[in-house]
């Protein structure tokens, strides 16, 4: 087991990681405000989990609410029928939200416990590879619209983040894939070494291995730690996590959040950063060929594709939350290992890495 600690004050949490910490009570009750807890899942995983994680709590009043899986689900009409049950229990200012799921059930059960009552008590306990590394850690929280992704939400901390890594075992291959375009994206802002040993070890990842697996998820979650520490609320530093986000988030968004899984589309967006910053003359070919086949090897696609165009691709990267003043601001590659936030970059170069991948309009 290890322990990773966000320090934010008095926002300050710890992110616990390790085989089977679902089955030791205190990992979660140590955490639980007050007689009352609201479980948030789905239709996968609770069949799975619920049960353990209930039987920890065996003397706390629980009741809980299944939301149907996948990203479609993360809206505000979902977001409004948790409230609803919330407040037909009724639930008080002292019930504690816990997430238990991947990153859509974290994200949206987050921005309840920010909501309800004007916020509450909150623990995270996520069970994909992409929310243990990501999504769980660093307080963003909300839901996607029709015109855009994760464009109504709140910054809101846990109490607590429990990642019990033996629930991966139950994961989907291609979503275990989704969650290393998050884990390709931290070796690629911050941690050369890391990018590094994911090129040695990555059959050692996708073969579950605990070792390695503990080693991605810890490590991942001290990058993003150090990240969130500086730049809490993305003022700053806290931007150039979203390498490969704002394109990304363009595909889900034309594609209607249904045939793209989220790091799908991510390593897709890190393949055209990394195509746009070896135009900008950073990147040699050698370096985006590492990139394209570190994405291959993790079975992620990092090619173009069809269906959407470059118009519609740019008329929705404007609407990302990203842009200040109209500007758009894109995060690229100025080496392996380091990245940069780009104001207003080179349209000449933008259009050229969009027709590149998203062909003609």
């Amino acid at each position: 087991m290890s322990t990773v600690s966000i320090n934010l004050g008095s926002r300050s949490y710890d992110i616990r990681i390790g085989r089977g910490l679902l089955s030791i009570p205190e990992e979660i009750t140590r955490w639980v405000k007050g007689k009352q807890v609201f479980i948030i899942s789905n239709e996968i995983v609770a069949p799975l989990y619920l049960d353990r994680l209930k039987a920890s709590l065996d003397s706390y009043e629980v009741h809980e609410l299944l939301l149907p899986d996948g990203e479609q689900t993360k809206n505000l009409e979902n977001f409004s029928l948790v409230l609803d049950k919330m407040l037909s229990v009724p639930c008080n200012r002292s019930v504690t939200v816990i997430a238990l799921g991947g990153g859509v059930v974290g994200d949206l059960a987050g921005f309840v416990a920010a909501s309800y009552l004007r916020g509450v008590n909150l623990i995270q306990v996520p069970t994909t590879l992409l929310s243990q590394v990501d999504s769980s850690v660093g307080g963003k929280t909300g839901v996607n619209h029709e015109l855009g992704k994760n464009m109504i939400g709140a910054f809101y901390q846990p109490k607590r983040v429990l990642i019990d890594t033996e629930t991966l075992c139950t994961l989907d291959p291609r979503q275990l894939s989704s969650g290393l375009a998050e884990v390709i994206k931290y070796g690629l802002i911050a941690d050369h070494e890391l990018f590094c040993w994911l090129e040695l070890n990555m059959e050692s990842v996708l073969a579950l291995d605990p070792l390695a697996i503990e080693h991605v998820v810890t490590r991942s979650c001290i990058n993003k730690s150090k990240i969130v520490e500086q730049d809490e609320l993305e003022g700053g530093v806290r931007a150039l996590l979203n390498l490969g986000h704002t394109f990304g988030h363009a595909i889900e968004t034309a594609t209607g959040y249904a045939s793209w899984l989220h790091g799908e589309a991510v390593a897709t967006g890190i393949m055209m950063a990394a195509h746009m910053s070896s135009l900008y003359g950073w990147l040699g070919k050698k370096e985006c060929d590492r990139v394209e086949r570190l994405l291959g090897k993790a079975a992620l696609p990092a090619s173009p594709f069809q269906g959407i165009g470059p118009a519609k691709m740019l008329e929705l990267m404007q609407l990302d939350k990203k842009v200040q003043d109209g500007q758009l601001r894109l995060v690229l590659l100025k080496g392996l290992g380091n990245a940069s936030v780009i104001e207003g970059p080179d349209s000449k170069y933008l259009n050229a890495t969009l027709e590149y991948f998203a062909g003609k309009d």
